[in-house]
C-alpha cells in the first residue's frame, strides 16, 4: 500500500470516518505536505495524484531542483522539470517549496573541482555557489514560497570554511526577501547537534540573513 493512502486510512480508523481532507482538518496549524516525483509532477500517478491534490497544500521536489538535475553543466541550466513542478503547485494552490541549493550530494563533478580534477579555490566555489543561487531563486522569484538553502554539506566547509552557510543564506536572500528560508539537517534531537543549529541560526541572524524565524522561536521548537 502506498503510504499516502495508508495515512488517509489510519485517520479513518482511528476517528471513525476521514476528514473531508487532511490539509483541511489541519488548516491554520501546520502544512501538510508531500515529495513529488516527475511521475506525479507530471500528473502521470493515477492514484497518486488525486490524494495528493485532494489532501496536502504544501510540496517538495525529490530531485527536480538538486544541482544535478538542474545545473548539470557549468555552462548550463536545465529547468524542465524544475518548471513543471513549480507549475503543478501553482496549479492547485499549494505552498511550493525548494530543495535543495546547497548539499554535498548530487553534485556534478565540476562544481567542487577543475577540468584536471583538483580541488576548486574558496573564491571559485563562491562564484559557483553564488551563480547557482541567483540563477535558481531569482527565476522561481515569488512562485516558491520556501527553500532549503543548506543541507550538512562537508565538501563546501572544507574549501570555502564556515561561512560558507552565511553566505549561502545572504546569496538566497539577494535573490528573494520574502521567501522563507530553511537550514534542513538531520539529527536535531541530539543535544549538541541541536546546539549547533542554534549557534548556526544565531550567526545568521547577525549576518542579517534570516528573516523570518527568531532565535527564541527556534529554541521553542527544538525544545519540543
Amino acid at each position: 500500500m502506498k503510504p499516502l493512502a495508508l495515512i488517509v486510512m489510519t485517520l479513518t480508523l482511528v476517528h471513525g470516518q476521514a476528514p473531508e481532507s487532511l490539509k483541511d482538518a489541519y488548516r491554520g496549524r501546520v502544512r501538510i505536505g508531500a515529495a513529488l516525483n516527475p511521475a506525479q509532477f507530471e500528473e502521470r500517478d493515477q492514484r497518486g495524484n488525486p490524494v495528493i491534490t485532494a489532501h496536502f497544500n504544501t510540496i517538495s521536489p525529490e530531485n527536480a531542483l538538486k544541482w544535478q538535475s538542474l545545473h548539470p553543466r557549468q555552462d548550463g541550466y536545465n529547468f524542465r522539470r524544475a518548471d513543471e513542478y513549480v507549475a503543478v503547485g501553482e496549479q492547485h494552490g499549494m505552498f511550493v517549496v525548494g530543495h535543495a541549493l546547497v548539499w554535498h550530494s548530487q553534485k556534478p563533478q565540476w562544481v567542487f573541482q577543475n577540468a584536471d580534477g583538483q580541488p576548486l579555490t574558496r573564491d571559485v566555489l563562491f562564484e559557483h555557489m553564488r551563480d547557482h543561487i541567483l540563477t535558481v531563486v531569482g527565476r522561481y522569484k515569488g512562485r516558491i514560497g520556501g527553500c532549503d538553502v543548506v543541507i550538512a554539506a562537508p565538501p563546501w566547509w572544507r574549501i570555502i570554511g564556515e561561512d560558507y552557510i552565511v553566505r549561502a543564506f545572504q546569496f538566497a536572500l539577494e535573490a528573494d526577501t520574502k521567501a522563507e528560508l530553511y537550514y534542513n539537517d538531520y539529527s536535531l534531537l541530539n543535544e549538541a547537534k541541536r546546539k549547533g543549529a542554534l549557534e548556526l541560526i544565531g550567526k545568521l541572524r547577525a549576518a542579517g540573513a534570516v528573516t523570518h524565524l527568531t532565535l527564541a522561536e527556534l529554541k521553542s521548537i527544538t525544545a519540543h
